[in-house]
């Protein structure tokens, strides 16, 4: 079953807004939907009804794997093409690619936070005390 426009938009929206210490707002202009954890961005969900796309960070090789792979899947959209991959509906895209699509993207971003800025909660505790 694909997760087309809406769905897909809502998906990654209910996806994001689940994780901790999340944040939301319209920073840049009102059709961008822009999710941040420690104000940092990590999903952009695009609320125009004829380019329906969530864009979301990646690392590079598996960003430019995700490509090949789907048709629906491009280099990002407003941010580094690199490091970033726009999803939009098409043929493979589910609910639980777009659900895993935001928590890497969120994962990624929080690995990159100073520990002090990390979110905190008992997944986050676990893993601390798992590592250390």
């Amino acid at each position: 079953m694909s997760a087309a426009g809406d769905r897909l938009q809502d998906t990654a929206r209910q996806a994001a807004l689940a994780l901790p210490d999340v944040s939301h707002g319209r920073p840049f202009t009102p059709g961008l939907d822009v999710y941040k954890v420690a104000g940092k961005v990590f999903l952009i969900v695009t609320d125009d009804p004829d380019e329906q796309i969530i864009t979301v960070k990646c690392e590079p090789e598996h960003a430019r794997a995700l490509e090949r792979g789907y048709a629906s899947i491009t280099p990002g959209r407003y941010l580094d093409k690199r490091h970033w991959v726009s999803l939009g509906p098409g043929r493979g895209i589910t609910k639980q690619l777009v659900n895993d699509a935001v928590e890497q993207s969120y994962d990624l971003v929080v690995d990159g936070l100073p520990h002090g800025e990390r979110p905190h909660g008992p997944a986050f505790d676990k893993a601390a005390t798992d590592s250390g």
